[in-house]
């Protein structure tokens, strides 16, 4: 019996289990999960946590009740990885064999990459919020604000949901307008970009709604260090911000594992061919979601999207046939703006976001690069997509490997 092998039991991975049970041949192939973890958490609920719209306990279910019967599931650390070998080393020693590996280990924070970031202001006047503590702390501090230089900062690109600092911007306006602290509060945007995002024409529209909501944007701020006894954050050209409340998306970086493992670059994520989905140095790993050095959103949209593509390459490699270059970066984000409305926009490698409607040309129900209250239901209703479909790995039409350019214009 040969074993594929599924690395992370998250969104990519559960929905990977679910694609391939139904797909395999189980009298020749076993599928087995391995995971530390025996939770899942709906992470892109994270950025509702401080602003008391979800918590921890709305977030989080466990992970065995969304793995198909008929896989295998082993909830343990792995400790090293021997692609050459096949072989998987596990925390208690023992070794286990593959024949085809399927990473799916997401990506973490890393604070301590930029100095005195996780010092002692760190959970004290520094938060993040890609975290469930991190978020569920920030939610405590700011029940407290009354008010001072809120910075809101990325450190470096690429991070999970490049969206979602400049939404956690949009919902504290709100939040602070509501709460009666906006006026006590300079609101600011620091990023290592040129602007407020990374595509063009998105980048304009949402710089000028920060500038509408009288948030300042400070870009290309490339962090040196954090002097957190002063809260001051200065960047390598001498640029220095005062805050009082820093709230930071720390560098992002691949699981430890890949760097031990010598499979990962200087960030830890695992070069992979950005079209099949396919382990740059070894053919039979493969590799979905934010593990991955593809450039395109760390998003669960799109590991959904990569979730069919890496299924038949996978099916096809057992097959000893030619691999389809099918993922062409597709990508399909909500962005909450606030006071119950929020944009949409669908891209991929090398289309940037249009103007038009989704999912159906014509009719919608959703606008791409408008604000609108529809756009914002459509973030809300996320969740129990992500829970009932997603995980489940039911194809939904409208989120596909390839990018439809119906309904769109530029």
């Amino acid at each position: 019996m040969k074993r594929i092998v599924i690395l992370g039991a998250g969104t990519g991975g559960t929905m990977m289990a679910n694609h391939l049970v139904k797909k395999i041949n189980k009298k020749e192939w076993s599928i087995t999960v391995i995971d530390q973890e025996t939770k899942h958490y709906y992470q892109a609920g994270y950025i509702f946590i401080p602003f008391g719209m979800e918590s921890k306990r709305t977030l989080t279910k466990q992970i065995k009740q969304f793995l198909p019967k008929g896989i295998g599931h082993m909830n343990i650390r792995v400790d090293l990885i021997k692609p050459e070998e096949n072989k998987l080393v596990l925390s208690d020693g023992k070794e286990l064999d593959y024949d085809i590996l399927i990473t799916a280990t997401g990506c973490r924070i890393v604070p301590s990459e930029v100095e005195g970031m996780d010092g002692e202001g760190w959970m004290r006047d520094i938060f993040d919020f890609y975290t469930v503590e991190g978020a569920t702390a920030l939610a405590e501090k700011l029940k407290t604000w009354e008010g001072g230089n809120l910075v809101v900062h990325t450190a470096e690109m690429p991070i999970k949901c490049p969206v979602a600092p400049l939404e956690f911007t949009f919902l504290s306006d709100w939040f602070l307008t509501k709460n009666g602290k906006r006026s006590a509060t300079k609101l600011i945007y620091v990023t290592p970009l040129s602007g407020a995002f990374t595509k063009e024409k998105t980048s304009e529209i949402l710089g000028h709604l920060l500038e509408n909501k009288n948030i300042e944007i400070v870009p290309d701020f490339a962090v040196e260090k954090i002097d957190p006894a002063n809260r001051i954050m200065r960047s390598f050209d001498g640029i220095e911000i005062k805050y009082d409340l820093l709230v930071t998306i720390p560098t992002n970086m691949g699981d430890e594992l890949y760097e031990k493992s010598g499979m990962g670059d200087e960030l830890n994520f695992i070069p992979t061919d950005k079209h099949t989905l396919q382990s740059k140095k070894h053919e039979n790993i493969f590799v979905i979601g934010d593990a991955s050095d593809v450039p395109t959103s760390k998003a669960g949209s799109v590991a959904h999207a990569q979730g069919e593509v890496v299924t038949k390459n996978i099916l096809r490699y057992i097959a000893g046939k030619d691999l389809l270059p099918d993922f062409d970066g597709h990508a399909n984000c909500f962005i909450e703006s606030g006071y119950g409305k929020g944009f949409l926009i669908d891209f991929n490698y090398d289309i940037p976001p249009a103007e038009g409607t989704f999912p159906v040309p014509g009719l919608g129900p959703f606008s791409l690069l408008k604000e609108t209250r529809m756009n914002h239901l459509g973030k809300l209703s996320a969740k129990w997509i992500y829970w009932n479909i997603f995980l489940k790995g039911i194809k939904i039409p409208f989120i596909t490997s390839k990018l439809t350019m119906k309904g769109k214009k530029f």
